[in-house]
């Protein structure tokens, strides 16, 4: 059956406007189109910020100030009195943490970066020994060196001095001095990290 428009124009089959007066004659639905998906692109790596790195071996500033630090209280144990330039150690790491990043430190940090040095100490204490003792070793003067200590240890008493040097011919002696450069290491690390954390609470905010 022929469709009209209601100005009375006969319509053609499937007409969308009336050709005489231009009515939509139906209603045109107009396909939805998918909007296409949204593609999150990852967030460009920002640059880690060597200040706010955590105080620990793998951060480089902490680790140059501390070797920095480490090597002048070095110097300075041989001629000062070393309980007291360690301590020095890990304040002054902090400080000049402080000063070069800008950064405040908690006292857990301020330990952390007292150990870093402690531990660059002990290492470097431990070489400057082996220079001393090894060419001494050599050469045949490390019995007459170790004697001179022991007498300024003991005094001027041959007896002592004979029954420590027949001590360190045991093997005993080669534990006790496993030993000492342990308790020598602790002392160092735990002194300059004490030094760290006391730093930190007086200039690390």
């Amino acid at each position: 059956m022929p469709e009209f428009c209601t100005c009375g124009a006969q319509l053609p089959p499937d007409a969308l406007f009336c050709h005489k007066c231009g009515k939509a004659q139906r209603d045109i639905v107009i396909p939805e189109t998918q909007a296409p998906p949204v593609v999150e692109l990852p967030a460009a790596a920002q640059p880690v910020r060597l200040e706010t790195m955590p105080l620990s071996f793998h951060n480089p500033i902490a680790v140059r100030i501390g070797l920095m630090v480490a090597l002048t209280a070095t110097v300075l144990s041989m001629t000062v009195l070393p309980l007291v330039s360690w301590p020095l150690a890990g304040f002054f790491a902090v400080l000049l943490y402080r000063r070069r990043t800008g950064s405040s430190i908690n006292v857990g940090g301020g330990a952390r970066l007292g150990m870093i040095t402690g531990v660059l100490m002990a290492a470097m204490s431990t070489v400057v020994v082996s220079l001393i003792w090894v060419p001494a070793a050599f050469s045949g003067k490390l019995g007459p060196m170790m004697q001179e200590q022991m007498k300024n240890f003991v005094g001027n008493d041959p007896a002592a001095v004979q029954q420590m040097m027949q001590s360190m011919a045991g093997p005993g002696f080669a534990f006790a001095l496993i030993f000492g450069l342990f308790g020598v290491f602790v002392l160092i690390t735990g002194l300059s990290a004490a030094g760290g954390a006391l730093g930190a609470k007086i200039v690390g905010r």
